[in-house]
């Protein structure tokens, strides 16, 4: 299959690139900075573009069977238009490269997620991770008025873990605390939903 990643250089699209990699993919990145890819950017197909960029993502995706985003802002708690920015222009790159398959990341929390979230989480949406949370609703709910064949991905709190393989995943997943599931098992579910139709035109939420 040939895969465009959005977000390769960070902690999930790293693991998301090399799982695809391993498992007989051809993988293309778009980058700001290619350098950032290490000794990836000798095993994927780099594109030197901006993920908000219409233009350079309907470049990167020309050819591409499916787009997969696993943009992030790091330890940042501010959005800066990141994700309503990117959504818009994935959409309309998609469009214009014939790509129709489009998996994205985003956090358990933003949109519908948040009634079922647990009190302790709520705390936490409501205050440190508001303006993130804001960006992303936007950026989700574009996605899923798309005509694009989207899966939205909603995973609990994030770590840099090993992949377990034991998480679960489903519309809808009863909360307690403020549970996790690692950066890796992300990339395999996301990889694994690229390369099926199961998540077709739904919102999984995943979670150890």
């Amino acid at each position: 299959m040939k895969l465009l990643i959005l977000g390769a250089t960070g902690p999930t699209g790293r693991h998301l690139a090399d799982l695809a990699l391993r498992s007989g993919d051809s993988v293309t990145t778009l980058v700001r900075n290619p350098t950032a890819l290490g000794d990836l950017a000798e095993k994927v197909t780099p594109v030197t573009g901006d993920a908000t960029s219409h233009r350079d993502i309907a470049a990167a995706a020309a050819g591409q069977d499916a787009i997969v985003s696993a943009l992030g802002r790091g330890n940042s708690v501010r959005a800066d238009g990141l994700f309503t920015q990117a959504s818009a222009a994935v959409i309309g790159a998609a469009d214009e490269a014939g790509v129709s398959r489009l998996v994205w990341l985003s956090s358990f929390g933003v949109g519908s997620t948040f009634a079922e979230s647990s009190a302790t989480q709520k705390t936490i949406y409501r205050t440190l991770l508001r303006s993130i949370y804001a960006d992303k609703e936007i950026a989700d709910n574009r996605i899923r008025s798309s005509g694009l064949d989207w899966t939205v991905v909603y995973p609990t709190r994030l770590t840099h873990g090993p992949a377990k393989g034991t998480y679960s995943a489903g519309d809808r997943l009863p909360m307690k605390g403020n549970p996790t599931i690692s950066r890796a098992d992300v990339a395999a579910f996301m990889h694994r939903a690229a390369h099926g139709s199961d998540w077709i035109h739904r919102s999984p939420v995943i979670t150890d």
